[in-house]
C-alpha cells in the first residue's frame, strides 16, 4: 500500500514538473512587448507643459532678424524671428509668440510661447531685456535692428 501511494506521489510530482516546464516554455515563446518609457531626467517643467516651442526655432519671414530668448523656470529656448516689423511688439505679435492686453502703455504681455504669467494670480510677470539690460520702455516703443538679442524672462 505504501508503495502504491509513493508511486502515485512520484507520478503526480512528475506530471506537475512537466506542466510547469510546458508553461514556462509557452511563456518564453511569446513575443516580448516593448513599452515606451519616459526618461525622468527629461521631465517637463510644469511651466513648460503648454509651451508652443520646446527647442530653438526660427520663425517668420522678413529682412530683420532678432533673437528672443524665452526663459521660464530651469528651461530656456532661443527663437530667431525674421520680420519686417519696426518694433519689438509688432515682431512678437507677428509670429504669435506673445499674447496680452492692450493698455495705455502698449501691450501688457501675459503669455509668451504658450506660458502664462499673471501678476493678479501669483505675482508672476514677463520681464523684458535687450542685450542683458532691463527694458524701461514698452515693447511697442522698443525699436529693433538685425542682430538684436532680447530676453523674455518669467519672473515671480
Amino acid at each position: 500500500m505504501k508503495t502504491k501511494i509513493l508511486s502515485a506521489m512520484l507520478v503526480l510530482v512528475f506530471c506537475m514538473t512537466l506542466t510547469l516546464c510546458a508553461c514556462d516554455k509557452n511563456e518564453s515563446e511569446k513575443p516580448t512587448e516593448k513599452v515606451a518609457t519616459v526618461d525622468q531626467t527629461e521631465a517637463i517643467d510644469p511651466l513648460w507643459e503648454g509651451a508652443t516651442y520646446l527647442e530653438d526655432t526660427t520663425l517668420g519671414e522678413g529682412a530683420t532678424s532678432i533673437d528672443v530668448k524665452v526663459e521660464a523656470g530651469e528651461k530656456a529656448v532661443t527663437l530667431t524671428i525674421n520680420t519686417d516689423a519696426k518694433n519689438l511688439e509688432d515682431a512678437l505679435l507677428g509670429v504669435e509668440l506673445v499674447e496680452g492686453e492692450q493698455g495705455a502703455y502698449g501691450l501688457y504681455v501675459k503669455t509668451v510661447n504658450g506660458i502664462l504669467a499673471d501678476y493678479d494670480v501669483d505675482q508672476s510677470y514677463w520681464a523684458m531685456y535687450k542685450d542683458g539690460e532691463y527694458l524701461t520702455a514698452g515693447a511697442n516703443e522698443t525699436a529693433i535692428s538685425s542682430g538684436d538679442k532680447f530676453e523674455l524672462v518669467y519672473t515671480k
